[in-house]
């Protein structure tokens, strides 16, 4: 390797975007990444505003990694898995600081991936990968743009696999896309990014 080599080379982040069968995703995706990720996991699922959600809770008993709801103001931490709270969407700005914001409904969701992706493409530039799971519309596919645009790495779960098809179609119609994967091989593929590029 020679001293010019790109900005990115390693990873900071990995975002996940997904909807309709997504705790069934997440639970593949997130149990397979190993205690020991070297990055911060950022989760936007939507979630119905009207009910207290338990999915922390329900993710934690399937994955090593510690897994919470994101606060506003705090710093994501390598391991850690931060949960967009329902009604709120979930933004990163530099240095990995979160915020949590009721601004108005992005394609009538909040959660936003679209938000998220980009909140992660402006923050961390090409040392951002984003991956959208099964879901049904189109939300993803602006922020997956926005991650390629900054020279990031966007993975989709391969939308004839998906429980719902809707939300990897969209990522993969955007041509933004570097993986379409079927879901059980994602979680090797990411930690494969973080590890390869970290020696």
């Amino acid at each position: 390797m020679t001293a010019d080599r790109s900005a990115a080379d390693h990873y900071e982040v990995v975002a996940l975007a997904s909807s309709a069968g997504g705790i069934k995703a997440l639970t593949a995706v997130l149990g397979a990444l190993g205690p020991d990720l070297a990055v911060p996991v950022l989760v936007v699922q939507h979630l119905d505003p009207r009910h207290r959600t338990i999915i922390a809770e329900v993710l934690s008993r399937r994955t090593a990694l510690r897994v919470k709801l994101a606060e506003a103001e705090e710093r994501a931490r390598p391991g850690t898995v931060y949960i967009a709270p329902p009604d709120r969407h979930l933004l990163v700005g530099p240095g990995g600081t979160l915020t949590l914001s009721g601004s108005e409904l992005v394609h009538f969701l909040r959660p936003s991936a679209d938000l998220l992706f980009e909140s992660v493409a402006g923050a961390y530039g090409a040392q951002a990968i984003a991956c959208v799971l099964t879901g049904t519309g189109s939300d993803g596919s602006m922020g997956v743009d926005a991650i390629k645009s900054r020279g990031g790495t966007v993975i989709a779960e391969d939308p004839r696999t998906a429980e719902f098809k809707g939300m990897p179609e969209a990522a993969v119609g955007t041509g933004s896309v570097d993986f379409v994967l079927p879901l059980e091989e994602i979680a090797a593929v990411i930690r494969g990014l973080v590890e390869t590029k970290r020696q």
